[in-house]
């Protein structure tokens, strides 16, 4: 009865592994630790295991299926959390074929393993950019969201409906679970959190896409991984939900909130939206409340505050001037 979290060194994945091991879950960790950000980030994450004879820690990539087979035999596994994927809406523009061979054949690959191995749970980590631009706010399941604005939420579509094959043709219990802006302490260095955070500290300017005006749906990373452990708990044929807050907020009010928490003034930058960013992510959630149990306890300002102060301590060794 052991769980797969593949990607488990990123930031999710990190945590989600935390909260099953809190269970006396045991756990295989793949993740090849590649360098869209500072792999000794996720190195550090990883060594949080050292030690804990029931983690077992590989580096290796989705895209070995030979690897993905063995890992599936060798250890046992019953259950998978796909978090593994190159990220990033922007950076997918020129780099397709990267984001469809391991987010698209990565996926494949483990989907060919759960199903020739009795894998009781496969939980398929999604996001809400798949939405694209859309008339129906909040955003429901129910959209056929056929228009992706880039390679990336492009390539998770697809993973979502080539798992949908698989549990028509094998019976494969698949959820796929779509994130919303996922912030908190160890977030992400390339998300928007850590670069206004480093902006205020820093005392360097921010850009804003269209005078600050997008509105995002931020969700605390405690609550998408209480989100995620509800999935792998809860085998229910072939599902798409929602996990997210369900409360955006435009981005100047974000970066308000982040300026009273620091106490410093950030200088605000102003562009147009690159064509792969929508002005709105919007979460209706109520179908994960339904399903999993989900219930988002932390606010925007009580998030921000709590990665802040994890900033702060880790980060941070003169007081700030200014």
């Amino acid at each position: 009865m052991t769980v797969l979290i593949t990607g488990g060194a990123g930031f999710i994945g990190s945590r989600l592994a935390l909260a099953l091991r809190k269970q006396d879950e045991p756990l295989v960790i793949l993740d090849n630790f590649n360098t869209y950000y500072d792999p000794a980030l996720k190195r550090k994450n990883a060594d949080a295991f050292a030690g804990d004879p029931t983690v077992t820690v590989i580096e290796g990539d989705v895209r070995d299926k030979d690897l993905v087979e063995r890992i599936v035999i060798d250890h046992n596994i019953t259950r998978i959390a796909h978090l593994a994927a190159m990220a990033g809406v922007r950076s997918s523009v020129n780099e397709a074929h990267l984001y469809f061979d391991v987010n698209v054949m990565g996926t494949l690959n483990l989907l060919e393993a759960a199903r020739r191995h009795t894998i009781e749970q496969f939980v398929l980590a999604s996001t809400s950019s798949v939405y694209g631009i859309t008339q129906r706010l909040p955003f429901v399941e129910e959209d056929a969201a056929d228009h992706p604005l880039a390679p990336y939420p492009a390539s998770k579509r697809a993973a979502e409906i080539m798992a949908h094959s698989y549990h028509h043709q094998f019976k494969l219990n698949v959820t796929c679970v779509r994130f919303f802006n996922v912030y908190g302490p160890q977030g992400r260095p390339d998300m928007m959190p850590m670069k206004v955070i480093e902006a205020a500290v820093q005392g360097t300017p921010i850009t804003l896409f269209d005078d600050g005006k997008l509105g995002r749906d931020w969700t605390y990373i405690d609550d998408i991984v209480d989100g995620v452990t509800a999935a792998l708990d809860r085998p229910l044929g072939y599902e798409v939900v929602n996990l997210g807050r369900g409360n955006p907020i435009n981005m100047t009010e974000f970066v308000d909130i982040i300026e009273e928490l620091t106490g410093r003034k950030i200088e605000r930058l102003t562009a147009p939206a690159p064509a792969s960013e929508p002005p709105i992510t919007f979460c209706d959630n109520s179908r994960a409340r339904r399903l999993l149990g989900f219930d988002p306890k932390v606010s925007v300002v009580e998030g921000l505050h709590r990665t802040w102060e994890w900033y702060r301590s880790t980060h941070i060794t003169e007081p700030l001037i200014g």
